[in-house]
């Protein structure tokens, strides 16, 4: 039997995905990433699911891929490595993701945060890309989205330097968006989701879909990107029925058609 390396929990309508590799510090091998995805698949076809939170332990967040998978790759392992894809198929989770991180979360374990749309973490949370120190470079997204989080002079630092940032510098840096007291992110994280998940299921998944057209193309093209969604939810009965809500002042209840 598969041991289970990722821990999954339902409250309302928000799926908690907990990574479980303690005796590794959450490094993120094959089968852990591939669980993850196999998790997040699931909940992108579950209706009720309106929003996924991933979560790491107090110590540590994830402390980077698994450096024995690493040590035994060469050059034709490399180019048929199964990972890329799985990282893809994560990145295409089309509902509202957020990431609560206490401790570390470097190499892979940052990269995993960055692919996330909301990173909430704690005062002992400590990002970074060490990947230079070992002769590698991310691989994993890292410079394509870290660039975009904090610019191109904090990014090229902590890529061409391998140095992580604290908490505060993170918020700082537009890494994050909010910290917390550790004991309280993943609690903070969990109430962000559930109001996430609560709001119309068309309209979160075309707004997700326009903010990361945001990052992946110029400008002119990114507002045709917004209008079309937002015309192609003029057609909605939770448009309606939201509106409708409003002007009744009652809670709308949205049925994601």
């Amino acid at each position: 039997m598969e041991t289970p390396l990722i821990l999954q929990q339902r409250q309302q309508r928000v799926m908690t995905l907990t990574l479980q590799r303690p005796e590794a510090r959450n490094a993120l091998n094959t089968p852990c990433l591939e669980q993850l995805v196999y998790w997040l698949e699931q909940a992108d076809a579950d209706v009720s699911v309106g929003a996924a939170v991933i979560a790491g332990a107090p110590r540590f967040f994830a402390a980077g891929a698994d450096l024995h998978e690493l040590q035994k790759q060469d050059l034709p392992a490399a180019l048929t490595d199964r990972r890329p894809l799985l990282w893809q198929r994560l990145a295409q989770f089309s509902k509202p993701l957020l990431a609560a991180v206490n401790g570390y979360a470097l190499g892979a374990g940052c990269e995993l945060a960055l692919a996330c749309d909301i990173i909430i973490c704690g005062e002992s949370a400590r990002f970074g890309l060490p990947e230079i120190t070992l002769g590698l470079m991310p691989g994993a997204g890292g410079t394509q989205r870290l660039i975009r989080c904090v610019g191109k002079s904090r990014a090229s630092q902590m890529v061409l330097t391998g140095e992580a940032i604290n908490a505060s510098c993170a918020l700082q840096s537009g890494l994050v968006s909010e910290v917390c007291v550790d004991a309280l992110t993943l609690e903070r994280t969990q109430q962000i989701a559930e109001r996430i998940s609560l709001q119309a299921p068309l309209a979160l998944r075309a707004a997700k879909q326009a903010l990361k057209q945001a990052e992946e193309t110029g400008l002119s093209q990114g507002l045709a990107i917004e209008r079309q969604q937002f015309v192609t939810l003029a057609a909605t009965d939770d448009r309606r029925e939201g509106i409708a809500a409003f002007f009744e002042k009652r809670t709308p209840n949205y049925q994601g058609r």
